[in-house]
């Protein structure tokens, strides 16, 4: 084929340098994990695939009281959590019958995995002596420095309040609270106050459990070093906390840290708990949600008591203000399994034992609330019934029949690309392999990092993946045939069908992966890994066609085999329809390989551009014919006429 460079010159080998570096990573962080640290060359399998550990517990209430499908589906929410955040995938923690709860692990799971899951889960009423954020403080910072905090989780009101002066209460003389500073609005930038000053001297004895000297340098710095943005610190559990001790932990949903106070009461003082719309204490109904808590008569005595407290300390505006606090701020929080679910003010006092807590609610946040608030007052145990090994629900033979189905399709494709594309199919099968090699080391690392464990599904995923790949493959040999067709040598061919192809391609896999992104949020179970293995071979495509195929197909096309369009090469140009020589207009011949069009660069012409230069073809070659008295209609039979 004769050379019309079109395009600039390719990028050579690097990228593929680049891909086998990456390839190389992988495979090195495994071999340093199997040696000094838990990981494995093989994935971990899912419960369907490899079994694991069934645990049944029983849910028993202390006073033989009646267990409600909403406690058992709290009670679900609370295991999962403490799983979740312990790194387990593919856990399956389902109900029975109503009383029993069902938690099947995958694997071999650690003892305190186990713990996690027989613990019993029980909600505190604690006053807040501090909070910060989620952070970890470094130990040269000084809180000097601004800082984000968060405000608190709404305001707890009454219908039968008595009234406090919370404006009194502010109440040292270092203090600066001022009637302004109270009423200024919290905002996202407010500085966090100082930390309360460490004792030097043997602290005095805590008056209350609102008093600050609860917080020892012990339990401050166990306060900084708290990181509540790390995963294992949100699971929970532990056991319950001793209620005579403080208690330094993090809010449900990892925005805040605290060190709490003693407890004043326990869950099991809530009569009940509902969500509804906020309403005002003339009855009129607010377009707002709020919750509505109940106390028991001992938990009235011990709520009026603990908000006659409350009520005296700074408010929240005035303690975030307060440089040095020496007081409390009056916040309430609400410990379930020792992570804090709320933790609203309280400026009134409460005596008829009936509350309401207020604030930026949302219907299911605020029934959410109440469910946790009604579960804490039915502390539940868990008495475990059976414990036992549970053997793959498919077990291997199903894992090999899906591994086997999968071999079958990659043959079958090899077969085709070599039938196809003669030896260039082999480019297909070299980028399959390499594919398939990064899917297996990114899925084995993220077993060994991330808890990942690998299902049926999921390899259904990973094999739906090798069609994915061949079609990309398809998109792009196809364009480089068309453009090679339509007269461009190999090089420029492969040039310009990479610029056309590659956005089809990403089209293609951008909506595979959405796809996958939407299927693994809305579904559960095995779906989940499906469309987890999906997503993630489908972006894996993508850097093998960017970082392998095109950078291979740029380096064939510069040698003799493949820009010669020898015919085993994929390229013949008799395959291709591609005549050796033809007429290009106005008494030209063109060979194969040189442009079908005088445009300038080789430009691809519009429909509109052939259609014109194709008339004018016409126009004169019929001008030609007619210079030697030929007929153009019909040049032979005018010949032997004129004969």
């Amino acid at each position: 084929m004769a050379t019309t460079n079109t395009k600039p010159k390719a990028r050579g080998a690097r990228p593929i340098i680049g891909l086998f570096a990456i390839i190389l990573v992988l495979f090195g962080s495994l071999a340093a994990g199997n040696k000094w640290s838990d990981a494995s060359w093989t994935p971990n399998l899912a419960l369907d695939l490899e079994g694991g550990t069934q645990i049944i517990l029983q849910a028993v209430t202390a006073n033989n009281e009646p267990v409600t499908s909403e406690d058992i589906n709290q009670a679900i929410e609370i295991i999962r959590q403490r799983v979740d955040s312990s790194g387990v995938a593919e856990t399956e923690i389902t109900s029975q019958g109503g009383k029993n709860i069902v938690v099947a692990i995958p694997g071999k799971p650690s003892q305190e995995t186990l713990n996690l899951v027989r613990e019993s889960a029980q909600m505190q009423f604690r006053p807040v002596l501090f909070f910060g954020n989620p952070q970890p403080v470094p130990a040269e910072q000084t809180t000097d420095q601004p800082e984000t905090t968060p405000g608190p989780d709404g305001e707890i009101t009454g219908d039968n309040a008595d009234e406090a002066n919370t404006d009194e209460a502010p109440a040292t003389e270092e203090s600066p609270a001022t009637e302004d500073s109270a009423e200024a609005p919290a905002t996202e930038e407010t500085p966090a106050p100082e930390e309360p000053a460490a004792p030097e001297e043997p602290a005095a004895k805590p008056t209350n459990n609102s008093d600050l000297a609860w917080i020892t340098p012990e339990i401050m710095d166990e306060f900084k070093a708290l990181d509540c943005t790390a995963p294992e610190n949100l699971k929970g559990g532990g056991g319950v906390a001793d209620p005579a001790k403080p208690l330094v932990t993090c809010e449900a949903d990892g925005s805040t840290k605290y060190i709490l106070g003693p407890m004043d009461f326990a869950g099991s003082e809530i009569k009940r708990a509902s969500s509804g719309l906020e309403q005002t204490q003339s009855g009129a109904t607010l377009n707002s949600w709020a919750v509505n808590l109940e106390f028991t008569k001992d938990g009235t005595r011990a709520f009026r008591e603990v908000t006659t407290r409350l009520s005296e300390l700074p408010n929240y505006e005035t303690w975030i203000s307060t440089p040095n606090p020496t007081l409390a701020p009056n916040m309430f929080a609400m410990a379930l399994d020792n992570l804090v679910i709320a933790a609203p003010q309280v400026s009134i006092i409460i005596s008829d034992g009936k509350a309401e807590i207020t604030g930026s609610y949302t219907n299911e946040s605020a029934n959410m609330l109440a469910n946790q608030l009604n579960f804490g007052a039915l502390p539940l145990t868990f008495e475990v019934q059976s414990e036992e090994t549970i053997s793959a629900t498919l077990g291997s033979e199903q894992l090999q029949k899906g591994l086997l189905a999968g071999l079958i399709g990659l043959g079958l494709v090899v077969v085709y690309s070599l039938v196809q594309y003669r030896v260039l199919g082999l480019v297909t099968v070299a980028s399959l392999m390499v594919a398939a090699l990064l899917t297996y080391g990114a899925i084995t690392v993220l077993s060994w990092l991330q808890g990942y464990r690998l299902s049926l599904p999921g390899v259904a995923g990973v094999i739906l993946a090798v069609g994915i790949t061949a079609d990309s493959f398809i998109v792009y040999f196809e364009r480089i045939r068309d453009e090679l067709r339509d007269g461009r040598n190999l090089e420029g061919a492969v040039a310009v069908g990479w610029d056309r192809a590659k956005r089809t391609i990403i089209a293609s896999d951008t909506v595979n992966f959405i796809a996958a992104v939407v299927l693994y949020f809305l579904a559960v179970g095995g779906v989940r890994g499906f469309a987890f293995t999906l997503g993630l071979t489908t972006l894996i495509d993508l850097v093998i066609v960017f970082f392998f195929t095109h950078p291979v197909m740029t380096l064939l096309a510069k040698t003799k085999f493949f820009a010669e369009g020898h015919k085993l090469s994929g390229f013949d140009p008799k395959g291709l329809g591609i005549a050796p020589t033809r007429y290009v207009g106005r008494g030209r011949v063109a060979a194969a390989g040189q442009p079908a069009s005088n445009a300038p660069n080789g430009k691809r012409l519009t429909i509109a551009e052939r259609k014109a230069a194709q008339e004018a073809e016409e126009a004169a070659k019929a001008e030609e014919l007619a210079s030697v008295g030929l007929d153009n209609e019909n040049p032979i039979d005018a010949k032997d006429g004129d004969r």
